[in-house]
C-alpha cells in the first residue's frame, strides 16, 4: 500500500484495526495513533503482584516495570509459548488487559492475533481464549499463522505475501517455525522447541559462568538482555559488567565469547533444521511449490533475527548446506512483525 493510499483509509475503518502477538517474551500491539497513522507497543509478557502498602489491595506491575521492581517474584506466564494451565491463563487474562487498557485500544475493533505453529491444542485453545475473551474485538476477532503474520512485512507495504508461494521462517523465542505457504494456504508447517532464543539464552548464562572461571552467575534476563544489547553476528565487541559480590564489594568482569558462540551455534542449528528437516519434507510433500518457493526469498522474522548480521549469516550458511543460492529477507523490525502483519489483515477484513 503506498502512502497516498493509506491515507485514503477512512478514520473509522483505520481505528478498528488490531494486530495481536501475544509472544513468550514480548507482546506487540500494532494499533491506530488517533492522527490516521499507526503505532506499535512492545512489552514483556510478565506481570508482578503487590500488595498496596496502605490500602492492601492488590495491584498488578506489567511488562518492563515487572520484570525490573520485582525480579523475585516476576511471573512470564507464556515462557512455553502458550498458556499450559488455569494458572497461567488467568496471568494472561489479566496481563492483556492491562496492556490493551494501558493503551487505549478501541473495543470496537477487528483483532488479528498471530498463532504460533505449536502441536497443542489446549494450549492454542488457551490462547483464543485469552484474546477472544478480552474487551477489545467487538467487530471480529481472528487468528492466523505468525509465520504468515510476520512475513507479510518482509515482501512489502501491503499483503503481496498472500498471492504468492514462498518459504517463511519463523526464528522465536520459545519455537523456531517454518511452513511454505502458496497464496495463504499452509503447506508442510513444521516446528521444534530444539532451536530457540531461550535456549540462546540459557546458553549465555552457562558460557558467562564457565569463561568467568565460576565467578559470576547470571540470570536468564540478564542473559536474554545481553544478547538484545551486544549481539552482533559480524561486529561483535566484548563489553563489561560488574555484580555484586555476596561478602561485599563488586567484581567487574568481560563477555566475549559469552554471548558469540551461543549465537553462532545457534546460527548452524537452525540452517541444520531447515536444510535437512523442513525442506526434505516440504519436497517430499509438494515438489512444485518447493520448487517455487526457493526461486523467492525466504522470509526471516522473530526477535532472533532482529540480531545484526543474523539474516545475511542464515542466508550464507544455508546456501552453502544447499550447494545453491538462497536469498534470505527479514523485515525491518523482526520482532513486531507478526503483529505489523497481523494489522494489515484485519484492515483489510474491515
Amino acid at each position: 500500500m503506498s502512502d497516498d493510499e493509506s491515507t485514503d483509509i477512512n478514520e473509522s475503518d483505520e481505528s478498528a484495526a488490531v494486530g495481536v502477538k501475544l509472544g513468550s517474551t514480548r507482546t506487540v500491539l500494532d494499533i491506530p495513533d488517533g492522527r490516521g497513522g499507526r503505532e506499535r507497543h512492545s512489552v514483556l509478557t510478565c506481570l508482578a503482584t503487590y500488595e498496596d502498602a496502605i490500602t492492601g489491595e492488590e495491584k498488578v506491575l506489567f511488562g518492563e516495570e515487572a520484570a525490573v521492581e520485582y525480579p523475585d517474584r516476576v511471573r512470564f506466564m507464556l515462557r512455553s509459548g502458550l498458556p499450559e494451565d488455569d494458572d497461567s491463563v488467568a496471568d494472561a487474562e489479566r496481563f492483556f488487559e492491562a496492556v490493551v487498557d494501558a493503551h487505549d485500544v478501541p473495543e470496537d475493533s477487528a483483532v488479528v492475533y498471530a498463532v504460533p505453529t505449536i502441536d497443542n491444542e489446549a494450549g492454542v485453545e488457551n490462547l483464543k481464549s485469552v484474546i477472544e475473551g478480552s474487551s477489545i474485538g467487538e467487530v471480529e476477532t481472528r487468528s492466523y499463522p505468525e509465520s504468515l503474520c510476520g512475513a507479510i512485512p518482509a515482501y512489502g507495504d501491503d499483503l503481496d505475501a498472500i498471492d504468492e508461494v514462498f518459504v517463511s521462517v519463523n526464528l522465536g523465542s520459545t519455537t523456531m517455525e517454518a511452513c511454505a505457504y502458496r497464496r495463504g494456504e499452509q503447506l508442510s508447517p513444521f516446528s521444534t522447541g530444539s532451536v530457540t532464543g531461550n535456549e540462546v539464552d540459557r546458553r549465555i548464562v552457562a558460557a558467562v559462568e564457565e569463561e568467568t572461571q565460576g565467578r559470576v552467575h547470571i540470570d536468564r534476563t540478564t542473559a536474554r538482555e545481553y544478547k538484545e544489547q551486544h549481539g552482533d553476528v559480524y561486529d561483535f565487541e566484548p563489553f563489561t559488567d560488574v555484580v555484586q559480590q555476596p561478602g561485599g564489594g563488586s567484581h567487574e568482569f568481560t563477555v566475549d565469547r559469552g554471548v558469540r558462540e551461543p549465537i553462532d551455534r545457534y546460527i548452524d542449528e537452525a540452517v541444520d533444521v531447515v536444510a535437512n528437516e523442513f525442506l526434505p519434507e516440504l519436497a517430499n510433500d509438494h515438489m512444485k511449490p518447493y520448487q517455487l518457493a526457493l526461486g523467492r526469498p525466504i522470509a526471516a522474522t522473530g526477535g532472533m533475527a532482529c540480531i545484526p548480521g543474523l539474516t545475511e549469516e542464515f542466508e550464507k550458511r544455508l546456501s552453502e548446506e544447499l550447494d545453491r543460492d538462497v536469498e534470505v529477507v527479514s523485515p525491518d523490525e523482526p520482532a513486531l512483525a507478526a503483529a505489523d502483519g497481523a494489522a494489515r489483515i484485519a484492515a483489510r477484513l474491515v
